[in-house]
């Protein structure tokens, strides 16, 4: 496995590669991150997983100076997983006109609306700022196929759309989100919780659990289906568990327009705050409609 840190040598290194499937991280990798490399390997036979922390996608107020960095652990784990090259850039490397306090990258990829809505809403330009990485390390790897968790759902749906409107020749790839034992959605930020908040974490996707229930037994029984109070009834239950609830929301998963009573293929998307720590997580599901 080798380890790259520039753009000139990643180029070098994958000029004579034609099968390349692509892992893009933000490191501090867990079980999650190593399925989404099983994936690859099963799509490419040269597998380039980027480790880099954007700052683009970061909010003033966000946990970019205190986002966890375990560079040598995450390559053992790459290396155990049979990743081929694992692109770990710099700052100055990804953003040139950087001067060690501003990224001053001025030409960015503007999202479409549903990058303001769902997890946009509360975090401004973040989705901006993830669909201009993406196309810069799409530029560098050149991949096949891109490989990407579904746990990131709203992420997912917009590169999509900057692959097909790019008129990019790279196949998205999205996989089932990989949990812990308790339901909990892995993810990098579940470090950041205590004992008991990562034990009482598991209510968010229970309360996904429960309107994906509620949703097939109405569907079932021919009921008319109101989707907003469904929303309002968990995002009730997870305050008076304690959560800060940035939103529960159905939606259609093929448009993430709001739900309808046509729709029979649905996502149920949710973002909550267990003290400081914000989750994310989301069940796709298709119901059988009369």
């Amino acid at each position: 496995m080798q380890i790259i840190h520039t753009a000139s040598a990643l180029r070098q290194a994958l000029k004579s590669q034609t099968n390349i499937a692509f892992v893009p991280t933000m490191g501090n990798l867990h079980a999650g991150h190593i399925h989404l490399v099983e994936i690859a390997k099963q799509h490419g036979q040269c597998v380039v997983v980027s480790i880099f922390v954007n700052p683009l996608q970061f909010g003033a107020n966000e946990d970019l100076a205190t986002y966890p960095r375990t560079l040598e652990a995450d390559c053992d784990k790459l290396k155990t997983a049979g990743a081929t090259i694992v692109f770990a850039p710099t700052v100055e490397e990804m953003y040139p006109d950087f001067d060690g306090n501003t990224l001053n990258q001025t030409m960015t990829i503007t999202a479409p609306p549903i990058a303001n809505e769902l997890c946009g809403a509360s975090r401004p330009g973040h989705f901006s700022g993830v669909a201009t990485i993406v196309m810069k390390l799409f530029n560098m790897v050149m991949p096949q196929v891109a490989i990407f968790g579904q746990k990131d759902f709203q992420q997912l749906f917009i590169i999509k759309q900057l692959i097909r409107q790019f008129n990019l020749p790279i196949k998205a790839i999205g996989v089932d989100t990989v949990r812990e034992a308790n339901g909990l959605a892995m993810s990098s930020r579940n470090g950041y919780l205590s004992v008991e908040q990562h034990h009482q974490a598991s209510q968010l996707n229970q309360s996904l659990q429960n309107i994906v229930t509620q949703i097939q037994n109405n569907t079932q029984q021919n009921h008319i289906i109101n989707f907003h109070q469904l929303e309002n009834e968990a995002i009730a239950s997870l305050k008076t568990q304690g959560w800060i609830v940035d939103y529960v929301s159905i939606k259609s998963a093929l448009t993430l327009s709001d739900a309808s009573s046509t729709d029979s293929h649905l996502v149920v998307l949710a973002a909550a705050k267990l003290g400081n720590t914000r989750l994310i997580d989301n069940i796709e599901f298709l119901r059988a409609l009369h």
